[in-house]
């Protein structure tokens, strides 16, 4: 009886473990964020932050990342690469000159080199307009350092997922939720391997035409727009945090986002619908769409 009581309790100390474990990422300048991460890829970490689990999906630069302690106490060491400051760069703002007395002694010149330019690397906030490099739109999601993220572009149109209908539904494969650049590297190769054109997917093809990184964003990148959107969640309306962000696109040649209709991700659920969500407070923040009907479409584009 006591052998049994002692296994139970032991049982229930590790179910209790189980239940509290997290990930622990270790950046380079040694901050720490307790997290649970979602996806590693060649050039950055995905994770949501372990106190919420149901929140955003987070992004840091695989460069900045010094290891991360796995919850089943594996370790992984990431070798930080020579990183390169975001764009745009500012010069720090130079110290004015000590002015000597007019009766000091002559100084002879200085033979040591000008101290080099530092420069700083800009921060965003979400609602900011970001137009570098032919590259223009609304900053809609961030890294946690704030130099990187996403932008949504100004404009917006109703579209088509795809333009197929019954007898002819077919799956793409396009069932990435947390990146639509995966997706759109599906959709092509399924263009490729099918004998279709971009026609037959006008969503896409529409993002695509914007240039070179223009994508239809994942639903995971929808549904963090979506909070971003709102100041941050859906808890409570926030029209201030709105009027930033539909400002932002309406002062720059835009349009403002619509609360009450769906917008298309590029995620896909089968072959007959994909997953949509909006921009209002009010749940359910998804449900999928036949792909066939025309529903709003935005392009998203990493910076």
């Amino acid at each position: 009886m006591m052998k049994k009581t002692i296994l139970l309790l032991l049982a229930a100390f590790c179910g209790v473990l189980a239940a509290t474990a997290q990930d622990l990422i270790v950046k380079t300048d040694a901050t720490k964020v307790e997290a649970k991460v979602t996806e590693i890829t060649p050039d950055a970490v995905r994770y949501k932050r372990f106190s919420n689990p149901d929140g955003p999906t987070y992004v840091v630069p695989l460069a900045d990342i010094s290891y991360i302690q796995y919850a089943n106490g594996e370790k992984e060491v990431f070798k930080a690469s020579e990183t390169i400051p975001a764009t745009p760069l500012t010069p720090a703002v130079p110290v004015e000159p000590a002015v000597a007395p007019a009766t000091a002694a002559p100084v002879a010149a200085s033979t040591a080199p000008a101290a080099p330019v530092q420069y700083v690397a800009k921060e965003y906030e979400i609602g900011e307009l970001y137009n570098q490099n032919g590259v223009k739109g609304v900053v809609c999601m961030l890294t946690e350092d704030r130099q990187h993220g996403l932008i949504i572009s100004l404009d917006e149109l109703y579209l088509h997922w795809s333009s197929f209908r019954k007898p002819d539904l077919r799956v793409v494969g396009a069932d990435d939720r947390a990146d639509g650049a995966v997706n759109m590297e599906k959709v092509a190769a399924y263009i490729a391997g099918n004998n279709l054109s971009w026609d037959d997917f006008p969503a896409f093809k529409w993002c695509r035409e914007k240039g070179e990184g223009w994508y239809l964003p994942a639903i995971d990148e929808m549904l963090t727009i979506g909070h971003n959107y709102n100041g941050g969640a859906r808890l409570q309306s926030n029209r201030q945090a709105r009027n930033k962000f539909n400002n932002a696109l309406k002062d720059n040649g835009g349009e403002r986002m619509d609360r009450l209709v769906y917008y298309f991700s590029s995620t896909e659920k089968n072959e007959k619908e994909a997953y949509t969500t909006h921009m209002g407070i009010e749940p359910p923040y998804v449900i999928d769409i036949p792909k066939y009907n025309k529903f709003l479409v935005r392009a998203v584009h990493k910076f």
